[in-house]
């Protein structure tokens, strides 16, 4: 009995995350999952995605522009996924969503907004 015990405990002990160095001269990676606009074009219709960078303007109800380094495009947010907090083109967001391709073209159908700081 008291070997199924300890077994039981040593299952039921979370494994340890290996931590990163962080400090001077550690590479800035972007978080896992992160595309570039560019790329979102360019990946398969309902395919997931992660953005970084800026809504930096309203083509209509739901329509907006997004920007990042490698270029722009186009995406969804219903209301219910807008944040909060007000934001602008200046601030710096992160849009989770799916890829959707369109006889129109492409955009993201964009599901969370967040607010990066």
């Amino acid at each position: 009995m008291k070997h199924f015990a300890v077994m039981a405990l040593i299952a039921a002990l979370p494994f340890a995350a290996h931590a990163e160095y962080t400090g001077p001269g550690a590479a800035a990676a972007a978080p896992a999952g992160v595309v570039t606009a560019v790329a979102a074009a360019k990946m398969a219709d309902h395919a997931a995605v992660t953005l970084e960078g800026q809504v930096v303007n309203k083509l209509g109800k739901d329509s907006y522009t997004f920007r990042d380094a490698s270029g722009e495009i186009r995406v969804e947010i219903d209301h219910q996924y807008l944040p909060a907090e007000n934001f602008d083109a200046a601030t710096r967001v992160r849009l989770s969503g799916k890829v959707d391709r369109e006889i129109s073209g492409v955009e993201v159908d964009v599901k969370s907004v967040q607010i990066l700081r």
